[in-house]
């Protein structure tokens, strides 16, 4: 049963392949941050933090509003503006060369679809009208 399965999800065996579809490039992306790494910055807090949190306090006050809202410059805002553009758009799973031929084609039948039957119905209602008052 498990050799069928390594048949069916090659990209399981080959670490250096690419997945296919975004669903499975999100949960490979998922899959390689470490596991362990919140339970290692648990592990360097003091033994006081934890009392805090059991508590229900936490361990630093929230900054206030005028130390972190400075008034930046015009050109400061643009920069920052395309930086967080750029870092959106890392983030965007681009789909491959095969994959925009096969979706621009199904655009292009599914708009033929349409323009086909908006002249069909035009024509049967032009004809139908000339019928009626001739």
């Amino acid at each position: 049963m498990s050799e069928g399965r390594e048949q069916d999800q090659p990209e399981e065996r080959e670490g250096a392949s690419r997945p296919v579809t975004a669903a499975a490039r999100r949960e490979r992306r998922g899959s390689v941050r470490p596991a362990g790494r919140k339970d290692s910055v648990e592990a360097a807090k003091p033994a006081e933090a934890d009392s805090d949190a059991q508590e229900g306090r936490k361990g630093r006050p929230t900054r206030s509003r005028a130390d972190s809202e400075k008034r930046v410059g015009f050109f400061a805002r643009i920069v920052r503006y395309i930086r967080e553009v750029v870092s959106e758009l890392r983030k965007v799973i681009w789909p491959t060369r095969k994959q925009m031929i096969t979706y621009t084609g199904v655009v292009l039948v599914f708009v033929a679809f349409m323009v086909a039957l908006v002249f069909g119905l035009d024509s049967a209602f032009a004809w139908g009208m000339f019928r009626v008052f001739g």
